[in-house]
This record gives structure tokens, C-alpha cells and sequence, in this order.
């Protein structure tokens, strides 16, 4: 069989990274991303991009271990290289805090990230209200830069990227042996998945050089995450709502939530408010399946459903994308070889 024509469809964290890590495992492929929005328009490049993992109840415990560990490793290589600032990732330590002591004490990924430890009675003074907490370092991608950064090393590789919007699968078989189906919160209409639902996050992005630590409140509703420019103030979960106009009331109540735990964001600058729609379901859609219409048969592996935990993952799910892949490859040589005999 020819070098097999692979399309991922979507160019957000996921797709990209997913395009690369076929690329990476598959080089005799041809790869094509398609999608109708790229960076700075994608759900991804509204992302804080903190590698903070938060729980699939519907995946094992060990395999969303693996992927974060994946992700760390591959982004902390990053941030130890001459390409970290064009890439966008940078090292950040700070405070995750309880208003009670949580269930868990040590989240499955505390092995993961870097110094973890129990928060000293002295650092809990920084936050009167809050009874427990958390002290590690973790990685932080700035989203434009490091989907940009994805971008320039797949065209680096010759891969081609072309903005359209796909309205069917089936209409990619003609031109495609397989497509990889990353579009997020699009595969609701795309693929007709019912189990996928948005929850509305709205963010605002201030100038405050002087926020050198995050802080997240235990709940995940509230956080203070520096970027190398920018610090982004969080955020909302709207299940269900598919608005991506931003609310000024809702921009209030972020600005005082983070105001107080950080008093000195009232001094903050340049306030921009973003929305963006996390492609929210149970579990992560990790799977291979055959579409066919009149004996014609097209191969698809989905990556897609990864809620607000897309950055933390990202990778991880990219490898067992291409793994998939690599699956319906030897399944198509196995079956052209057939036809020959």
C-alpha cells in the first residue's frame, strides 16, 4: 500500500499535537489538518494551559495517570530548552487551597508534578479563610504561542494545513485512507455524539507582571495562573450553555473572587475577557471505528471530549491517538495484502 493519506480534522491543543505525534510514530504518512479555525480563534488559545489535572470518571485512574505523566515529561523537556520562550512554557509554583481538608490528600498526580508537599501553617496565613493546602510546581503553557509553536514543527515536517470546514466525515474518504477526528465541542454536530456537552468557561486576561505564584481555590471555580505576559483570572462552569458572549457580570464576580485571594490584582491592567466552550463528556472519546456506505469502508480514530483537562492530558491522548492509528494502518495493509492473493 502507498504512503497512507491521514486528515485530522481540528486544530486546537488536540488535534495538533495529535498530528504530531502521528507524524512521530508514523513517518510514512501523509498528514493533512483541516479545520475551519485556527490559533487565535480556537477553544484551545482561550485555555489557561496549566497542567492541574482534574478527574475523567469514566477512565481508569492509571491510564489518566499516564497521560498526564506523558504530557509533564514532554512539556517540562520543553521548558528546559532553548525553544521554551517561543513555545510558551515556563516552570510556576504556587498554592492550591481548601476552605475544609479534602478527602484526598495526595491527588493521584502528586507524584507527577514537582515538589509536592502539605502547605506550611505559615503559608496559610497568605489566605485567612482557607483552612488547607497545597504547595507544587507545575508546568504552564501560554496557548497562542504553544499552538503556534505546534503549527510551525508540523509544517517543518511537510504538513500541509488548510482551513475548511468539514461538515461530514464521509466527505474526506475520496481524498483520505483515515481520518482522525479532533474537533472538540464540534463533534457534538459533526459525529451527532449526544454524551458531549459544553460548559462555558469565562476567563479574563490582565496585565500584573508583579503575580509571580498561582493560587486555585480546592474547587477549581477559582484561580490566579501567570503566564510569561499575561496572568488569567478564572474562571466559570456552565454546563450546557453555549453562549460565547462574555457577561460583565460574570466578569465582576471572577475579578473580586481572585481579588480576594490576591489583593494586588486590583491594581491590574488591561482587562480582556474571553470565552470558550470545553468539549465536555464521562470520559475522553479514545476509540477506532469503521464508517461504511456501500461496501466503501473509511477508518476513523476519535480523540476528542477532553473538558477543562485538554492541556493536562494532551499529549498522553496524542500517543494513544497515533497508537490507534498505527492500528487501522497494519488493519488496511492487512487487508490490501488479502485482496493481492
Amino acid at each position: 500500500m502507498a504512503a497512507p493519506k491521514v486528515a485530522v480534522v481540528g486544530a486546537g491543543v488536540i488535534g495538533l499535537s495529535t498530528a504530531l505525534c502521528i507524524v512521530e510514530t508514523c513517518p510514512s504518512c501523509s498528514v493533512t489538518v483541516l479545520s475551519d479555525q485556527f490559533s487565535p480563534n480556537t477553544t484551545s488559545d482561550v485555555a489557561a494551559g496549566m497542567l492541574i489535572p482534574h478527574t475523567y470518571p469514566g477512565i481508569p485512574i492509571h491510564v489518566q495517570k499516564q497521560w498526564f505523566k506523558e504530557t509533564f515529561t514532554y512539556l517540562f523537556a520543553i521548558s528546559n530548552s532553548a525553544e521554551a520562550s517561543e513555545a510558551g512554557i515556563h516552570l510556576v509554583s504556587g498554592w492550591q487551597v481548601f476552605k475544609s481538608t479534602p478527602k484526598e490528600e495526595l491527588p493521584f498526580w502528586s507524584d507527577a508534578v514537582l515538589g509536592f508537599r502539605p502547605m506550611s501553617e505559615a503559608e496559610l496565613q497568605k489566605f485567612p479563610q482557607y483552612q488547607f493546602g497545597q504547595a507544587f510546581t507545575t508546568l504552564k503553557c501560554d496557548c497562542p504561542p504553544y499552538l503556534l509553536w505546534l503549527e510551525k514543527r508540523l509544517k517543518a515536517t511537510g504538513v500541509q494545513m488548510y482551513n475548511r470546514k468539514v461538515s461530514d466525515l464521509w466527505e474526506l474518504h475520496s481524498d483520505y485512507d483515515i481520518v482522525v477526528n479532533c474537533t472538540g465541542i464540534g463533534a457534538h454536530q459533526l459525529v451527532g455524539d449526544k454524551k458531549l456537552f459544553p460548559v462555558r468557561g469565562q476567563v479574563l486576561k490582565v496585565y500584573a507582571p508583579w503575580v509571580k505564584n498561582f493560587i486555585r481555590d480546592g474547587d477549581g471555580l477559582t484561580y490566579i495562573y501567570p503566564g510569561i505576559h499575561r496572568v488569567t483570572l478564572g474562571g466559570t462552569r456552565e454546563k450546557e450553555s453555549w453562549s460565547l458572549s462574555p457577561d460583565p457580570v460574570t466578569t465582576k464576580d471572577i475579578f473580586d473572587r481572585c481579588c480576594s485571594l490576591e489583593p494586588s490584582l486590583r491594581e491590574a491592567q488591561d482587562i480582556k475577557v474571553k470565552v470558550g466552550l470545553r468539549p465536555s463528556r464521562q470520559c475522553v472519546r479514545l476509540q477506532r471505528e469503521v464508517l461504511s456506505q456501500g461496501g466503501v469502508k473509511l477508518p476513523v480514530v476519535h480523540n476528542y471530549g477532553h473538558g477543562a483537562g485538554g492541556f493536562s492530558v494532551h499529549r498522553g491522548t496524542a500517543k494513544e491517538a497515533a497508537h490507534l492509528l498505527g492500528e487501522c494502518i497494519a488493519a488496511l495493509q492487512g487487508s490490501s495484502s488479502g485482496a493481492k492473493l
